[in-house]
């Protein structure tokens, strides 16, 4: 039973997955910090210091097994949740007790858990993002050859295709992955650095040895799965690092955005819709209508995201020194809701796309009432070749144009362009001649062979890397 007298936040009851929520729980955190401290404790006894087999055997037995009341308890009184965790850890492991945490401080388990933890969250990402990727190629790949309207500053221009216009929405979201991936690559552990970022209590452990404290560091990253540590730090590791995932994030949420508010513009006019279930209700006042709530979701989860990027920005340039504690707060809430709501995004992004509809005579239709005004280029090019004068022509068919505008726009009339310039003398084509040029699939250019290379060199490669299965987004809500 939910608590209805208190705050539960939105991304964990409506909106993020339980796979992301799992990585932002307090399990994977706190397990993540015993697998820490079994790295540190097995790397120590590597490199010549007094621990015992058993007493990492010990602590590996009690590795997931986190007692929460004790260390709950414990916080209580000493105001500090790493050493409640030391403490509650040491209780189930009395043997080990003496060497958990041995020369570490508090950014040891706290910092190097956040950075394992947005590792994990940011390949759930990827994946996610792979798989709006093969629900738009499977989409482009359908409708490559079917003319619609394009527009500049939302004004019909020329032609595209409706497959050519989804490549855009997945050419963003490429450009994020390949992003993301670059960061991943780039992620090192922050190690074991001690208070101040000197190293100076595993120094006094190991008796000076620089280079074993250097290999310590190294055996916990590969430990933890890392190629390395970060070569040098403060106290905590580089809060550009938070900065630059969640500049990351920001950019999933721009794409996302994009997409969102190309789809909600399509459905207003009736050229392609998102999914709408049998019983779901639009509108409580107008039984008739069909909003575009799916992806108005995504367009008010985006802003969040990329407003949200703003926060650890600030953290990493307010940061004093060797460390200050005013970011703990804030990073702990801004990091983890932008993966959430990313998520979120991306959950309702595969929705979306897994079952869009496309109205094709409306496609059509519009083409049709525009495409008279866009093929007078290929009219008057033919009309020179016929002898006529480029200049003289241009301003005919310009005179024309603007006339059954006017038409179509003071009058409410048909557009009649091709009949007027059908009926002008000094243009050489016959009617059927210049109905010749109304074929739409003169002016789409190279939008059918962009689609299918993009999907070959850029789509596909992604989609074959991280989708070994499909992803399945289902929305609680």
């Amino acid at each position: 039973m939910q608590n209805k007298d208190g705050y539960i936040s939105p991304l964990s009851t409506r909106y993020a997955s339980k796979e992301m929520q799992a990585v932002f729980s307090e399990n994977f955190k706190f397990r993540t910090w015993r697998r820490l401290w079994i790295a540190l404790a097995k790397a120590e006894k590597a490199l010549g210091l007094d621990i015992s087999d058993m007493q990492i055997a010990e602590m590996e037995a009690f590795k997931d097994d986190i007692n929460y009341d004790v260390a709950e308890q414990r916080e209580r009184v000493v105001r500090h949740d790493v050493m409640s965790h030391v403490y509650a850890y040491g209780v189930q492991c009395p043997t080990a007790e003496p060497i958990i945490h041995l020369g570490a401080t508090s950014c040891y388990v706290g910092d190097n858990t956040d950075v394992i933890i947005m590792r994990e969250a940011a390949k759930i990402v990827i994946k996610k993002a792979a798989q709006v990727m093969k629900n738009l190629s499977d989409f482009a790949e359908q409708y490559k050859a079917m003319p619609c309207l394009a527009y500049t500053h939302l004004q019909p221009a020329q032609l595209t295709t409706v497959g050519k216009r989804a490549t855009l929405w997945m050419n963003e979201l490429a450009c994020d992955i390949e992003n993301m991936e670059f960061q991943l690559s780039n992620l090192k552990l922050l190690g074991s650095k001690g208070t101040t970022g000197t190293q100076a209590s595993f120094m006094e452990l190991f008796g000076g040895d620089e280079k074993k404290v250097e290999r310590l560091e190294q055996l916990i990253a590969d430990e933890m799965g890392f190629d390395a540590c970060v070569p040098v730090s403060g106290q905590t590791y580089s809060r550009k690092t938070d900065a630059y995932f969640l500049g990351v994030l920001s950019g999933f949420a721009q794409s996302a955005y994009k997409f969102a508010n190309d789809l909600r513009i399509l459905q207003s006019f009736e050229e392609v819709e998102e999914p709408f279930e049998k019983t779901q209700i639009g509108s409580s006042a107008m039984p008739y209508k069909r909003n575009p709530m799916r992806c108005e979701r995504i367009s008010a989860l985006a802003r969040y995201v990329i407003n949200d990027a703003l926060n650890p920005a600030m953290t990493a340039a307010t940061q004093w020194f060797e460390r200050t504690l005013d970011d703990s707060a804030n990073k702990r809430i801004a990091v983890a809701e932008a993966f959430l709501a990313v998520d979120a995004i991306l959950n309702i992004y595969i929705n979306v796309t897994s079952g869009l509809v496309v109205y094709e005579k409306v496609v059509n239709r519009r083409v049709m009432d525009k495409l008279p005004f866009m093929a007078t280029e290929n009219i008057m090019m033919e009309s020179v070749k016929r002898g006529g004068d480029r200049q003289q022509l241009h301003e005919i068919i310009r005179v024309h144009s603007h006339a059954a505008a006017a038409k179509v726009k003071l009058e409410g009339g048909q557009n009649d362009l091709i009949d007027r310039i059908a009926a002008d003398e000094r243009i050489p084509l016959s009617k059927e001649e210049i109905l010749e040029q109304l074929d739409p699939m003169k002016y789409i250019g190279r939008s059918v062979s962009q689609v299918e290379r993009f999907i070959e060199n850029v789509a596909n490669p992604i989609i074959n890397k991280y989708l070994d299965e499909e992803v399945k987004a289902e929305l609680t809500i």
